[in-house]
């Protein structure tokens, strides 16, 4: 999986950018996803993130993170004489990329010492929040959430990130 990562504000290191990719990277296989899948996180301020917030989801307040995920479109090939299976991988390629997250930094130092874990657990936590997102799943009803939440619960600690 390719992921972009956009640091908008200078504060992510570079060993945190490591440690985030290997964890979506992980978050990918645990999904089965296809390798040429792709993505982009850009982390920015809470003015930022506000911004974001009131443009995608109607609300003027910043968040943690926002999740836009990308709608494929499935392309008819007919009248170019390919084969359905090439049509078919021709598809998947044209719709490998997922979507783009956006985090912010200062919610998740705030969230990291609220919640009484580390701040490189609070990245990850939101990573792969978003993650789940853009991969179409979502917490807008109870077996929804249950759903999300275990499995992000599941990802998180089998990689080593357990809510301390």
């Amino acid at each position: 999986m390719e992921i972009e990562l956009n640091d908008e504000i200078g504060q992510i290191s570079k060993s945190e950018a490591q440690q985030l990719i290997k964890l979506l990277q992980y978050a990918a296989d645990y999904l089965n996803l296809h390798d040429n899948q792709e993505m982009s996180i850009t982390f920015v301020d809470n003015e930022k993130i506000r911004v974001i917030n009131h443009k995608y989801r109607g609300k003027d307040m910043p968040t943690d993170v926002v999740s836009l995920e990308y709608q494929p479109e499935v392309f008819d090939f007919s009248d170019f004489g390919l084969e359905a299976s090439e049509a078919e991988e021709l598809n998947v390629e044209l719709n490998s990329y997922l979507g783009e997250l956006f985090i912010s930094v200062d919610k998740a130092r705030e969230q990291a010492a609220r919640f009484g874990h580390s701040y490189a657990r609070e990245l990850g936590f939101l990573a792969v929040h978003g993650f789940l997102h853009i991969n179409g799943y979502d917490h807008m009803t109870s077996e929804d959430e249950q759903e999300m939440f275990t499995l992000q619960k599941e990802i998180l600690d089998n990689y080593g990130l357990k809510r301390e």
